[in-house]
């Protein structure tokens, strides 16, 4: 038997369509104008940026020692707690692409005395889904929609101080205080009585009011855990659809949120002085 391998060359083929079948000029004419859209769609500028020069200034530091005001690290710590929520979407979905999660704090409060951290913020979620435009049995085309949404949190925990301990909290204060007054007494009284008492007719007081620095949060990372599932996953009632594809609108999930929180506070530092 030969080993002979024979080529074929398709000079010209035509797409099998009525319209292009009875006029394959205009067809071609109207391609070559589609690809003269095409390639006028994007534009590109680049250029190179030249490098600057620059030169070192000295950096003259206090070696002689100095009382700073910085943030102190009172005491690092993970949260974990558990998030349960429902979605609706706004239309009925095929499938979920993608979700992209940001963990976004609006409160991290230390009450001091207590303790206890109150935790509040919420997960915004981008949720891109798949919708349906036309089906067969054979498959679906549609498009990517997708869906942001806030699902709110709320926690508190009791803190263990690993780090300085915070501040004494030092309250207000509020005295008052008269003066000694004396009065004549009405015709009642002996002419040489006198009335030896505080002045009635004014109200004195000193008050000292102190600002103490609140303590403050910074989140250093957040890790979430999630289970997504599609609730009452049905058929479509309008057109085909092939095996095992279902429309969704309901998305209940259930997360296992982490955070890793320093809590600091403002307090004066002693730095000493370097030896040279």
């Amino acid at each position: 038997m030969s080993n002979k391998q024979v080529t074929y060359r398709a000079n010209r083929i035509y797409p099998y369509d009525n319209h292009c079948r009875n006029s394959v000029v205009s067809c071609n004419s109207s391609k070559k104008s589609g690809s003269s859209k095409l390639n006028n769609c994007v534009n590109v500028e680049s250029r190179v940026i030249d490098t600057c020069n620059n030169i070192q200034v000295q950096i003259n530091p206090i070696t002689t020692g100095a009382i700073v005001k910085i943030p102190v690290v009172l005491a690092k710590l993970t949260v974990q707690f558990n998030l349960a929520s429902i979605i609706d979407l706004p239309e009925p979905a095929l499938e979920i692409k993608d979700i992209k999660k940001k963990v976004k704090i609006t409160q991290c409060l230390l009450l001091q005395d207590t303790n206890v951290l109150f935790i509040k913020g919420f997960v915004r979620k981008n949720i891109d889904y798949s919708t349906k435009v036309c089906s067969n049995k054979e498959g679906i085309c549609g498009e990517i929609h997708h869906c942001t949404v806030d699902i709110p949190f709320e926690c508190s925990t009791p803190v263990t101080f690993n780090g300085n301990q915070p501040l004494p909290i030092i309250n207000n204060t509020s005295n008052e205080f008269e003066y000694f007054r004396v009065e004549e007494l009405p015709n009642d009284f002996a002419e040489k009585d006198k009335l030896l008492s505080g002045d009635f007719s004014e109200f004195n007081q000193t008050s000292t009011e102190f600002f103490n620095e609140l303590p403050f949060c910074e989140l250093i990372c957040s890790k979430i855990v999630e289970f997504d599932e599609f609730s009452n996953r049905t058929y479509s009632s309008k057109g085909d659809l092939p095996f095992e594809e279902k429309f969704f609108t309901k998305i209940e999930e259930k997360m296992v949120i982490s955070l890793t929180l320093k809590i600091l506070q403002k307090q004066q530092v002693a730095i000493g002085p370097v030896n040279s």
